[in-house]
């Protein structure tokens, strides 16, 4: 009961602070509007926006795991190896999310995928901050 109450008390702010981040992404391209005409359906926008999303989601797991495998010095290379996939999959995601954005021609609803794009964009960079943290924490033990 305790360790759900501390999950949910952690991940319901973290989802909360995830959502603003997409927005203010949106705001800075221009592309927070919702379209007077939405999109239905799959369209190569939302599929490159989806993809890109989710290995920003997979850095940032590899990540996580890196950083617990560094801060409790499991392993021969404290968490280099995933550190290293994680900042390489967060610079690949962050980089697709931007371009995505770039290309995008309207906001939410136009087929576009900016919000998957927005969101892989954060992801990205959360995945890349956390890969450097563990690079830098593993220098420093190694």
């Amino acid at each position: 009961m305790k360790r759900t109450l501390i999950i949910l008390l952690v991940a319901l702010p973290s989802i909360a602070l995830f959502a603003g981040l997409v927005h203010l992404v949106l705001v800075a391209a221009g592309l927070s509007e919702p379209a007077a005409t939405t999109v239905q359906g799959v369209t190569p926008g939302r599929v490159w926006a989806t993809i890109a999303a989710f290995i920003g989601l997979l850095g940032v797991v590899v990540g996580g795991v890196a950083l617990r495998r560094a801060v409790q010095s499991i392993g021969p290379d404290h968490g280099r190896k995933g550190a290293i996939v994680a900042v390489v999959a967060g610079l690949i995601a962050a980089l697709n999310g931007g371009l995505n954005l770039a290309v995008a021609s309207g906001g939410p609803g136009t087929g576009n995928g900016v919000i998957g794009a927005a969101g892989a964009f954060v992801l990205g960079l959360i995945a890349a901050v956390v890969g450097v943290l563990v690079l830098v924490r593993s220098r420093r033990a190694g």
